[in-house]
């Protein structure tokens, strides 16, 4: 589909059942980024997005996270939570990876089949 992110800050905005709600979110779509991804973190403030990406580790990680992969047009195709030391498995269709605090997606109401939108620099990408 052509898009292209940097490595920064935007928004994420999650159109689940709940309304829309917005989310801080960090990019992560550098080789350097994405190895790093939350590892070394004790909290995480909103969400990081790791793209391109279709599966994640845990290993060397302090804290329990909530992963959710994205399809190409931004549909979450599978959420799920991850313990520090574990290995996930890649997902076929994903394009990008969600991360964030375990237990924080559920709140934001981002569950299978809800749709996302990312703000970056302050223009709304599809």
């Amino acid at each position: 589909m052509g898009r292209r992110w940097r490595d920064g800050r935007g928004t994420l905005v999650v159109h689940g059942e709940r309304g829309d709600v917005s989310v801080p979110l960090e990019f992560a779509s550098s080789y350097r980024a994405r190895s790093k991804g939350l590892l070394g973190r004790d909290s995480v403030d909103g969400a990081m997005l790791l793209t391109p990406a279709s599966g994640v580790h845990t290993f060397r990680m302090r804290i329990p996270i909530d992963v959710a992969h994205l399809d190409r047009k931004l549909n979450v195709i599978a959420v799920g939570t991850m313990r520090p030391g574990r290995l996930g498995l890649p997902r076929l269709r994903s394009r990008h990876v969600l991360e964030a605090e375990a237990g924080a997606m559920a709140g934001w109401g981002l569950g299978v089949g809800v749709r996302v939108s990312v703000v970056s620099a302050g223009l709304p990408l599809p």
